[in-house]
């Protein structure tokens, strides 16, 4: 049975369309998704991303451990500093990709994807033999807002009165919430999965209700669904779990390696990582523009200009900023060079395109 976040009423009041996605129900769109995809380009745009989960590691072993679980290199980061990576099997597949935030000597906050909280919290307990670390599972605590866009700043200081300016890419901090929210504290980090600049607030259910209403009644920030979440992380070509990674996709296929530090000491996965770097992989993840205007779906072949099969769609959809229709693609990988000429079948036609760079827009993220 799905789960509802702590704003479920709230979408329902709204008129979304509700589906389910990784064990929730959750809103796919409010009006339509290209409104709200160029929303959150242009201006800025709120999304419930409750359904995330969240692991809090402390101890006296916490950073070993996570060193040990993670394929960043966490070793010696400053407090408010945030890594994404992932999580592997010991044969390089993917059993996440993650946040870590570095909240302070021996304290870390892990952000996992919401179909795989069992899994996750499982895979790390298996893990935690030999460590003297306290593994916390939050997620039932925690509801998570992420507001994005070039005015999301403005907006989360003068519509919350959360001071954020001074949060640079990739770091967080604990806050005590404004007088006018739930008494309590909230983490904020400066990221986001829409290629934009952008804030994701971590806090209590009173809490996100209460800001989710102000950041609706506002009208400075419209309400967005995880229609247009998918198409705005993937013009910039950020991986989805499922598509883009899995147990059968090593970061090394997905083009992930800079996210893996193969001169850390060790982690799990590691060895298979070296190896792959090595002896090189049988499909690597590639871009593909089609010169047609058909959108290609997860799942449809990819053809080499012979007609054999050499791959399949992870994502793909008609690129709402740069007006192309695009996809990511699982190939072989002697078909994973710039300019390769390839073929998606859709349906029972097939469609040329080439292989191009996997991120189609440019981020525009505040550094």
């Amino acid at each position: 049975m799905e789960k509802k976040t702590c704003l479920y009423d709230r979408h329902v009041a709204l008129g979304a369309l509700m589906s389910p996605f990784g064990g929730f129900i959750m809103p796919i769109q409010y009006t339509n998704i290209t409104d709200e995809h160029n929303a959150v380009r242009q201006h800025c745009g709120v999304f419930d991303v409750s359904h995330m989960g969240e692991v809090r590691i402390t101890g006296s072993d916490a950073e070993r451990y996570v060193q040990h679980i993670f394929t960043n290199d966490v070793a010696g980061a400053p407090a408010g500093q945030i890594y994404y990576g992932m999580m592997l099997y010991p044969n390089g597949g993917t059993v996440d990709d993650l946040l870590v935030y570095k909240m302070g000597e021996n304290d870390f906050f892990l952000v996992i994807n919401a179909a795989n909280i069992d899994k996750d919290v499982a895979w790390m307990k298996e893990h935690t033999t030999g460590f003297d670390i306290k593994l916390d599972h939050q997620s039932d605590y925690y509801g998570q807002l992420a507001v994005q866009g070039p005015e999301a700043e403005t907006v989360v200081e003068e519509v919350l009165g959360i001071p954020c300016k001074e949060l640079k890419f990739y770091t967080a901090k604990t806050a005590v919430v404004p007088s006018a929210f739930p008494s309590g504290s909230i983490i904020i980090s400066r990221t986001g999965y829409t290629g934009e600049d952008g804030f994701e607030i971590y806090g209590s259910h009173e809490f996100t209700q209460k800001a989710w209403d102000k950041l609706i009644e506002s009208g400075r920030c419209k309400p967005c669904g995880l229609g247009c979440r998918d198409t705005l992380r993937f013009e910039v070509g950020l991986p989805l779990y499922g598509d883009e990674l899995s147990a059968d996709i090593s970061p090394v296929m997905a083009g992930l390696s800079m996210f893996c530090k193969l001169d850390k000491p060790e982690f799990i996965g590691k060895e298979a990582l070296v190896e792959q770097k090595a002896n090189g992989v049988p499909q690597k993840l590639v871009g593909i523009e089609l010169q047609d205007k058909a959108i290609p779906r997860h799942g449809y072949a990819i053809l080499n200009t012979d007609g054999e099969v050499v791959g399949e769609v992870t994502t793909g959809y008609h690129c709402l900023s740069v007006d192309k229709s695009v996809c990511m693609a699982l190939v072989k990988t002697e078909f994973a060079k710039l300019d390769t000429p390839l073929q998606v079948q859709i349906r029972k036609k097939t469609f040329p395109g080439t292989v191009v760079k996997k991120k189609f827009y440019d981020k525009h993220y505040k550094k």
